[in-house]
C-alpha cells in the first residue's frame, strides 16, 4: 500500500479532527463499512481511537505514537485502525465509553483507545497510553503487542470476553416494557435532586466540593427554577449566588476575552483546561443572563454580554452558525495563548496598571501555571481601589488600560485552532442562549444571531423531512441523533417567543413528530440514535446527563411546552410515557438525571402558557407585563395579527385589538385586554 492509499482516506473527511490525522504514518480508517468489512475478512481485531480536535491529550498521544513510525508499523501490521471524532459520533462514543467503564471500572474520557473484534464487540480499553510505561499507565507498544499475541493465541477467550461486555451494555440500558413504566409521578426526585446539590456543594467556591471542577448547568437551572418560583428561598439563591460568582471571577472565565474554559483543574476555579466548547458557553449564557434578572448583579450580566460577545466575534462562521471549539493549545503549549509571565505585564503596562493587575489578577513573578501567570478575579476593583489607595474609579480606569493593552498584545500571538464544523446540537444549545440572553438583557442583537444562525440549521442541515448532526465544507453529513432533535426544538420554542415566525413554528412541529417517530418505542423510551440508524452494539437511550444535558428530558420539557400551546394530546402523552419510563432510574440516580428532573418539575408545576395578539405597537402597553410574566417563567408568545396559525392556535389568538389568552396545561380563562391582568390573573380555569 503506497501513502496516497495510506493518507487518502481521513483526507476525505470532512472532520479537523480526523484531517489532523490525515498525514499520520497509521492507516487511519473511518468508522464505516470498509474498515468492519476488512477487519472480518481478514480477522483482525479493530483499534478504536476516539477524540477530538480540542482535546489535549489527544495530541499528546498523536504526537507520542500515531506520528511515530515504528508505533505505525505495529499498529498497521496487527490491526485495522479506525480514528472517530467524538463530536460527529457521540452515538459510538457513548458505547465505547461505557464499555470502558465495564472493562476497567474507571470512568473514561478522551482520548478514548478500544480493541474491538471484527464484529465491534470490546475487549479492551483505556484512555492515554504514554509510549513507554510511565505513571503506572502502560506503553502503548507493550499493549500493542500484547494484544496482538492474544488475539493469535486466545482468540475463543478474547472472543467469549467481547461478547459478554456487549451483553454487559445491553444490561446497563433498562427494560422499557410497559409494565415498568407503569406508575405514579411525584415530587420525591426533585426533592431528591435538591438533597444532592445540597450535600454536594462547596460552600467556598460554589459547585461541587472537590476537583476537577465541571460548570454543571443542569444544577444551576434548577436553582434558578427554585429562585424563580420563589424568591425567598434562601438556600437556592446562595448556592446559585456563589457558584456563579465564583465560576465568573475565577480563570475557568476569560478575564480578557470573554468566554468560559472546558472545566478547572482545582477546586477554586482558578486554572482549567483551556479548551474553550461551544456547547459550555451555549449553556451557561443564559443561566447568568437570567440570574441577572433575578439578582440584578452587575458581574451576572457582564459574564452574559461577555460569553455572547466572545462566541459572535470567534465562534461565528459565514452564513452565521457556530464553530464547535477552539483548542487548548497553541505554539508555546497547552494555554499559552492566555498566560503571562510577570516580566511581559511590566513590559506591556506601566507602574500603576501593572500593580492594578498584580491585584486584580491574582498576578505574581512566580505565576500560577508552570511559571506563568493565567488571569483570574483575586479581588474586585473597589478591593483593589482600597489596597492601591486610589477612588474606586481610577482603579476601574487603570484596570479598563491594562485590559485593553494585554487584548491587543495577545491579539497577535498565534491563536488556538477552530474547530470549524457546524453540529446541530451545539448550535441549537447557542440559539437557545443567546435568545434567552437577548431577552433578557434587552439585546436584540443576541435574537438576531440566533434566528440567523437557525436559518443556517434549516437551509443546510435539514434536508427532505430529515435532520443531520453536522456540517462542513458544503456537506451534511451523520443522521441525526435525539439531541439534535431535542435541543433544536427547545431553540425553537424560545425563538417563538422573542420573534414569533410561522417558518419557525412550522419547523418545530415537524420536529417533534421527526423526533416521536424516529426515537421513541411503544412504551415511550426515547433512545439515543433512531430506529433506522446503522446496526450497533447496543442502542443506547437518551436520559442521563453528562457534558451535554440528557436529550430525553429537553425533548419530554419541549413536547409538552408546544403540546400545550398547541393542544397536542399525541405530544403531551409520549411526555408523560416517556417520564414514567424513566421513573425508577430518577428514584435511584436523581442527581443523572438533571435535565429529566427539570422535565418532571414542569409536568408536575405546568405553567403558565400566556399568548399576546397584536401588532408591536399594540403590545407595546404589555412590555412590564410580559416581562414580569417571563421572569417567573411563564412562556409567552406575542403572535403578529398577520400571522398563519395551526387550527388548535387559532382561537387563543383571534385578531383584532390586543388581547392575551392565558392556559395552565390544557385549562385556559377566557381572553383579557389589560396588561395589569397579567399580574393578577392566577391559576387558570377551566373553559
Amino acid at each position: 500500500m503506497n501513502d496516497a492509499t495510506l493518507h487518502s482516506r481521513l483526507a476525505a473527511e470532512t472532520s479537523p479532527y480526523l484531517l489532523q490525522h490525515a498525514t499520520n504514518p497509521v492507516d487511519w480508517y473511518p468508522w464505516g463499512p470498509e474498515a468492519l468489512e476488512r477487519a472480518r475478512r481478514e480477522d483482525r481485531p479493530i483499534l478504536l481511537s476516539i477524540g477530538y480536535s480540542a482535546c489535549h491529550w489527544c495530541h499528546v498521544m498523536a504526537h507520542e505514537s500515531f506520528e511515530d513510525p515504528a508505533t505505525a508499523r505495529l499498529m498497521n501490521e496487527h490491526f485495522v485502525c479506525v480514528k472517530v471524532d467524538r463530536e460527529e459520533r457521540p452515538d459510538l462514543d457513548q458505547i465505547y465509553q461505557t464499555a470502558h467503564q465495564l472493562l476497567t471500572g474507571r470512568g473514561g474520557g478522551w482520548p478514548l483507545t478500544m480493541f474491538l473484534t471484527p464484529d465491534g464487540e470490546p475487549f479492551y480499553g483505556g484512555t492515554y497510553f504514554p509510549p513507554r510505561t510511565r505513571m503506572g499507565l502502560p506503553g502503548f507498544r507493550d499493549v500493542l503487542l500484547e494484544l496482538a499475541a492474544a488475539w493469535t493465541s486466545r482468540r475463543r477467550s478474547v472472543a467469549s470476553l467481547g461478547r459478554l461486555v456487549v451483553e454487559a451494555l445491553r444490561q446497563v440500558e433498562p427494560d422499557s416494557s410497559p409494565t415498568r413504566s407503569a406508575g405514579s409521578l411525584d415530587g420525591a426526585p426533585v426533592q431528591a435532586y435538591r438533597e444532592r446539590i445540597e450535600r454536594e456543594f462547596d460552600p467556598v467556591h460554589g459547585g461541587s466540593r472537590g476537583a476537577p471542577k465541571f460548570p454543571q448547568s443542569a444544577p444551576l437551572e434548577f436553582l434558578l427554577g427554585r429562585l424563580r418560583r420563589d424568591p425567598a428561598d434562601a438556600g437556592a439563591r446562595s448556592m446559585l449566588e456563589r457558584t456563579l460568582d465564583r465560576m465568573a471571577r475565577g480563570g475557568l472565565f476569560d478575564q480578557l476575552g470573554g468566554g468560559f474554559f472546558r472545566y478547572s483543574t482545582d477546586a477554586a476555579w482558578r486554572i482549567p483546561h483551556f479548551e474553550k466548547m461551544l456547547y459550555d458557553n451555549a449553556l451557561l449564557l443564559p443561566i447568568y443572563a437570567e440570574a441577572w434578572g433575578l439578582t440584578a448583579n452587575e458581574l451576572f450580566r457582564r459574564t452574559a454580554e461577555g460569553t455572547a460577545d466572545w462566541a459572535l466575534a470567534e465562534m461565528r462562521l459565514p452564513g452565521g452558525a457556530f464553530a464547535s471549539s477552539l483548542d487548548a493549545d497553541s505554539a508555546g503549549g497547552e494555554g499559552a495563548y492566555y498566560l503571562w509571565t510577570h516580566e511581559e505585564l511590566r513590559e506591556l503596562l506601566d507602574a500603576d496598571e501593572t500593580a492594578a493587575a498584580e491585584v486584580v489578577w491574582g498576578v505574581s513573578p512566580a505565576g500560577n501555571f508552570e511559571g506563568a501567570n493565567h488571569l483570574f478575579g483575586a479581588a474586585t476593583a473597589a478591593e483593589a481601589a482600597a489596597r492601591l489607595g486610589v477612588p474606586e474609579a481610577e482603579a476601574g480606569r487603570r484596570l479598563a488600560e491594562a485590559r485593553r493593552k494585554l487584548r491587543e498584545a495577545r491579539a497577535r500571538r498565534p491563536r488556538p485552532a477552530r474547530d470549524d464544523k457546524v453540529l446541530t446540537a451545539w448550535n441549537a444549545l447557542m440559539i437557545r442562549g443567546l435568545v434567552r440572553a437577548g431577552r433578557r438583557l434587552e439585546r436584540p442583537d443576541y435574537i438576531d444571531a440566533a434566528s440567523t444562525a437557525a436559518d443556517f440549521l434549516r437551509r443546510e442541515l435539514w434536508r427532505d423531512g430529515r435532520l443531520f448532526a453536522a456540517w462542513r465544507v458544503d456537506r451534511a453529513r451523520f443522521p441525526a441523533y435525539l439531541d439534535d432533535h431535542a435541543f433544536l426544538l427547545d431553540a425553537l420554542i424560545e425563538l417563538l417567543q422573542a420573534r414569533w415566525r410561522d417558518a419557525d413554528l412550522e419547523w418545530a412541529v415537524a420536529l417533534a413528530d421527526r423526533l416521536l417517530d424516529s426515537f421513541a418505542d411503544p412504551a415511550g423510551a426515547l433512545y439515543f440514535t433512531a430506529r433506522d440508524h446503522e446496526r450497533l452494539p447496543f442502542r443506547p437511550r437518551g436520559g442521563a446527563d453528562g457534558a451535554l444535558p440528557g436529550g430525553a428530558g429537553v425533548a419530554i420539557r419541549a413536547l409538552l411546552r408546544l403540546g400545550r400551546l398547541l393542544g397536542r394530546a399525541d405530544w403531551l402523552d409520549a411526555a408523560d410515557r416517556a417520564l414514567r419510563t424513566l421513573g425508577p432510574d430518577l428514584a435511584r440516580f436523581p442527581a443523572a438525571f438533571g435535565s429529566v428532573v427539570l422535565a418532571l418539575e414542569e409536568f408536575l408545576e405546568e405553567p403558565r402558557t400566556i399568548v399576546l395578539r397584536g401588532t408591536p405597537e399594540d403590545l407595546a402597553p404589555w412590555q412590564e407585563a410580559r416581562a414580569a410574566a417571563e421572569t417567573r417563567g411563564d412562556l409567552v408568545f406575542a403572535i403578529p395579527p398577520d400571522a398563519t396559525l395551526p387550527e388548535a392556535l387559532a382561537p387563543k389568538a383571534p385578531r383584532g385589538p390586543a388581547v392575551a389568552y392565558i392556559c395552565r396545561g390544557t385549562r385556559c380563562l377566557p381572553p383579557i385586554g389589560d396588561p395589569s391582568a397579567l399580574f393578577e390573573t392566577g391559576d387558570a380555569g377551566g373553559g
